[in-house]
């Protein structure tokens, strides 16, 4: 069960529609496949977003850092040695989404190893989550048909709608059409993504007061400290610590001032591993907690609902499960479905996927 190579792979696949939110505009999933591979012949594998506008990350960042810094000083250990890899790879600062590739591929391989699915590892709590669906900015009657489309074609009745424009309205007026539009069957919840200001974010949530909104993320930035422990003081909903509260000491940090009601966990980003850290601080805390995306593609998709299955916490709510419907294609040789608004874990060992090399050799920029 020895590391004996990891491989960084970078890909391209164009999205259906450029997906736009407050802190930034996408028009392809440029990510990166991380494999691990092992002594005994199992590959374990991963997928790594970067988000530039986020974390800093960039592809070929990604790419590099495993390739020259990381994959050296990981090679030689064993699957076990989570917490020597851990370490090793905290000497390093920054690069959140290449280690956790890493992670989970090493997870993944390890499941291989031992023939038991990553859920079971990690928990086995149940097999499946409810999916919720991000709406990225557009026109109200179009995030109203993109949101039914949604709900006939798949079932999701759980809606992440992305704000943070300016002027506010514009923002409000598409919560408010899609509460009209859906009727009162739906959960609708809003992200930010840090658009507004203190003052801007709590004349929005008053003028939505009415549409029984589920959480508010990110409405504000966190650096605005007395503003957002003002805003999120006078909130009647949860508000979810998403980028400002990426490590279990941030999580500590926002909640014990004050600053967020509950934590929104990104396996992309925190790995399984780190992710745990997370979801066990949480669990003593009493937070709520939503399975985020860092709109992965079906491998990230996957990784997410293994992680979110695993325990009765993070799978009591909607997991952001569905970003991998905004793309024109993926890489995994069995397509992931979404039935009855929930995703299932994949069957077999590990994560139970596998990359089409045909597709793989196709999008990679590499070649």
């Amino acid at each position: 069960m020895k590391i004996t190579g990891i491989e960084a792979i970078p890909f391209a696949i164009p999205y259906r529609k450029p997906l736009r939110f407050a802190s930034g505009e996408v028009h392809a999933a440029e990510h990166v496949l991380v494999r691990v591979h092992t002594d005994d012949g199992v590959v374990g594998v991963a997928e790594a977003p970067p988000r530039p506008f986020t974390y800093g990350e960039t592809q070929a960042g990604v790419a590099a850092v495993i390739e020259k810094i990381f994959a050296p000083q990981l090679v030689g250990l064993s699957l076990l040695e989570r917490e020597t890899m851990a370490a090793r790879l905290a000497r390093t600062v920054g690069n959140p989404a290449a280690k956790a590739a890493i992670d989970m591929a090493v997870w993944d391989a390890l499941g291989r190893t031992l023939d038991v699915q990553v859920t079971e590892l990690l928990g086995g709590y149940t097999d499946r989550m409810r999916v919720s669906h991000m709406l990225g900015f557009d026109e109200p009657a179009a995030m109203v048909a993109e949101a039914e489309r949604m709900r006939a074609g798949h079932g999701i009745t759980t809606f992440k709608v992305k704000v943070g424009r300016r002027p506010v309205a514009l923002d409000t007026a598409v919560v408010r059409a899609l509460r009209d539009g859906l009727g009162d069957d739906v959960e609708l919840y809003v992200d930010g993504n840090r658009g507004w200001t203190a003052a801007e974010s709590a004349v929005a949530m008053k003028e939505m007061a009415d549409l029984g909104l589920l959480f508010a993320e990110e409405l504000c930035p966190a650096d605005d400290v007395l503003g957002r422990r003002w805003l999120v003081s006078q909130l009647d909903v949860p508000f979810i610590a998403d980028e400002s509260a990426v490590t279990p000491a941030d999580v500590t940090r926002e909640v014990l001032a004050g600053s967020a009601t509950a934590v929104s966990v990104k396996t992309a980003r925190t790995g399984f591993t780190r992710s745990q850290r997370v979801h066990h601080l949480a669990e003593g805390l009493g937070l709520e907690v939503v399975m985020g995306n860092q709109i992965d593609g079906q491998l990230g998709s996957v990784c997410t609902v293994a992680f979110g299955a695993a325990y009765r916490l993070t799978s009591r709510r909607a997991g952001e499960l569905s970003n991998f419907l905004d793309m024109s294609d993926d890489l995994l040789t069995e397509p992931l479905d979404i039935r009855d608004g929930e995703l299932a874990i994949r069957p077999g060992a590990g994560l139970g996927v596998d990359i089409d090399p045909a597709k793989l050799e196709h999008y990679r920029q590499d070649a």
